[in-house]
């Protein structure tokens, strides 16, 4: 049993340490595509239109869009206020708006470069003042999108016992961590009998064709 204070042996960590690790992308799956993603290049706004260049060959590909999900769009975070792929509003810089599949990897990223889409630009709202000034609103009613009370003894009676108080504000900028878990993994859809002209393959899954509407 590992106990606090006992340094464990991390069973991988020779492998990514020298860089030998094997990842999803390492491998060759037989049918598999490769899905880049078309990502916003404006911070706020909202999409009007979306364009594919006729003279790129659209039958080889599959393109997911918003319209695609077969459930919710959503990616639950604090609240589910994140779309997965998005085709009106444009929240912030790099939104994923449509996937694109083809089973070379280097098509499959030139293919945004045949793509171009339409914004009504609006200004972004980038710091705290000017959320809580309500410059634009942007998470109904007041741009506050979480409220956590926390209550606990007499607040009173606290600072009138300290010996001294300090009072001040503290910002940090946002923080991330750097991932060296294998996160990730594979699944094959079975072929299923469809009247619809176009079939959207389960991730890692080989798939017809569909040109893009």
């Amino acid at each position: 049993m590992i106990a606090v204070g006992v340094s464990s042996h991390r069973k991988e960590g020779p492998e990514k340490l020298c860089g030998v690790a094997k990842y999803i992308d390492d491998y060759k799956l037989p049918g598999c595509l490769f899905g880049v993603t078309l990502r916003a290049t404006i911070p706020h706004g909202t999409i009007t239109n979306i364009r594919f260049d006729s003279n790129f060959p659209w039958h080889e590909c599959v393109i997911a869009r918003a319209k695609d999900i077969p459930g919710e769009n959503v990616v639950t975070l604090i609240e589910k206020d994140q779309p997965l792929l998005t085709e009106k509003r444009i929240l912030h810089a790099m939104e994923p708006i449509l996937i694109v599949g083809h089973p070379a990897r280097d098509t499959a990223y030139q293919a945004l470069g045949h793509i171009a889409v339409d914004y009504q630009e609006k200004t972004p709202v980038l710091s705290l003042e000017e959320s809580i000034a309500l410059q634009d609103v942007l998470y109904a009613p007041d741009n506050v999108f979480k409220r956590i009370l926390i209550e606990k003894g007499d607040i009173g009676s606290g600072l009138a016992a300290a010996d001294a108080i300090v009072v001040g504000e503290y910002r940090v900028p946002y923080q991330e961590h750097a991932y060296t878990k294998r996160c990730n993994g594979s699944s094959r859809g079975a072929r299923t009998r469809s009247a619809s002209s176009r079939r959207r393959p389960a991730a890692g899954s080989a798939a017809r064709r569909n040109t893009p509407t």
